[in-house]
């Protein structure tokens, strides 16, 4: 029996989908919009469905179908699909799986421009939403009925920073037979092999870790190929010449080339360099992550941490199981008050006053007036967003210059 490759050999060795005239090691730029067809009778046969091939960039390219062969190679999934954000990436998703009149299950503890998806666009268009509390399985189960299609959480919380049961949340949801959607943007494949936990389609933003260090905006579905898509309403037309590929066949063939959200050549090209050095990336950034946490606990001023990867946190257990013990890069940490939060960020010199995970760089922002800006004060606090809390997110950086930088910010406070 051949040994099963590991995340970065598998990665680095992804053939190519046709080999390259000149040999070349890596992945080329295909910068091209269209492709010319040999005969009428070829163009026709690529336009009908019968005969697969790239005709147009806003559909396939070659660049963005290698991205996609090697996401494939290292999840296991039967199917990839690459898109321009990770927030095109949950909308086709949703779209392609809930009819106007079916519902979603989800959690109040979203990123804030998911959650507003959820709670306004995805309204708007006749689809309904239940927020629940994702902790509480029997909350989760109550929720759902005859027209919930999707259960839709993310593998850690982003800010908040909660863990989901994944295994038990998906053993709901198949009970009562409801497709698991699961943004595992700060989890990437390389920690979490989501088939292993029930999860029916992943979801994520290959802008953050994936693109080697906020190179560039795209995300990706993942079909793990498990779930029987016949079932679901808004699916059933596609299973008499997709069967078995239905929800990836529908999102190519009308979702995603309907909204255009294309993913380009020259972003796939920042993806797959991305992906063959994110091992090195992950496990550079987690070993800074649990250092600082570390040097946190200990600091008087810091009222609170919060990082699945520290023994402290309630889901620490729980994130090894799923994690293999890297549970991200993102933590947070709260202050005696917004003006303290802000009295420290002011003060870094080395770390950055940027919104974004998984940079190279280490950064800091303070979520209540920025990313939940447009939401009350009353929501903010639903989600659990507080004003004295700050998201940090842990580049590569030498640890002891950000542990450097923390304390003498924390003697400004």
């Amino acid at each position: 029996m051949t040994k099963k490759q590991g995340y970065t050999t598998g990665a680095l060795h992804t053939p190519f989908p046709k080999g390259d005239v000149y040999n070349s090691l890596h992945m080329p730029i295909y910068d091209s919009v269209a492709y010319e067809f040999d005969t009428s009778q070829d163009i026709e046969e690529v336009f009908t469905g019968k005969e697969v091939a790239h005709m147009y960039s806003r559909t396939s390219n070659p660049t963005v179908e290698y991205f996609e062969k090697k996401l494939k190679k290292v999840t296991e999934a039967k199917s990839v699909v690459a898109l321009s954000s990770g927030m095109a990436a949950i909308s086709n998703t949703l779209l392609a799986l809930v009819e106007p009149g079916g519902n979603v299950v989800t959690s109040d503890h979203l990123f804030g421009h998911t959650y507003a998806l959820l709670k306004d666009t995805l309204t708007s268009w006749g689809i309904e939403v239940k927020f629940v509390d994702m902790s509480q399985p029997q909350e989760v189960e109550m929720a759902i009925d005859a027209k919930t299609r999707v259960l839709f959480f993310e593998t850690i919380t982003n800010p908040q920073l909660e863990v989901a049961d994944i295994t038990a949340l998906s053993t709901i949801a198949h009970a009562h037979r409801v497709a698991v959607v699961v943004d595992s943007t700060l989890t990437p494949p390389y920690v979490f092999k989501s088939s292993d936990f029930g999860v029916d389609v992943e979801v994520m933003s290959t802008t953050k870790f994936i693109s080697g260090g906020a190179a560039a905006v795209g995300g990706a579905i993942v079909d793990n190929g498990v779930f029987d898509w016949s079932q679901m309403p808004a699916l059933t037309k596609w299973s008499h010449r997709f069967a078995g590929n239905e929800l990836v066949s529908r999102i190519r063939k009308e979702i995603f080339r309907h909204l255009g959200a294309c993913m380009t050549a020259h972003t796939a090209h920042f993806m797959n360099l991305g992906m063959d050095i994110l091992a090195l990336r992950v496990d550079r950034c987690v070993e800074n992550c649990l250092q600082l946490g570390v040097f946190f606990e200990k600091k008087s001023k810091i009222k609170s941490v919060s990082y699945p990867g520290l023994k402290s946190h309630p889901n620490y257990t729980l994130s090894l199981k799923q994690f293999s013990g890297k549970p991200g890069a993102v933590m947070s940490i709260d202050l005696e008050s917004k003006s303290h939060c802000y009295r420290l960020m002011d003060a870094l010199q080395v770390v950055r006053r940027a919104t974004n995970l998984n940079d190279n760089k280490t950064l800091i922002i303070h979520p209540w007036s920025t990313i939940y800006a447009e939401f009350s004060d009353e929501e903010k606090l639903k989600m659990q967003n507080r004003d004295t809390m700050l998201r940090i997110s842990v580049g590569i950086e030498d640890v002891e210059d950000l542990i450097a930088d923390f304390e003498m910010a924390l003697s400004k406070v």
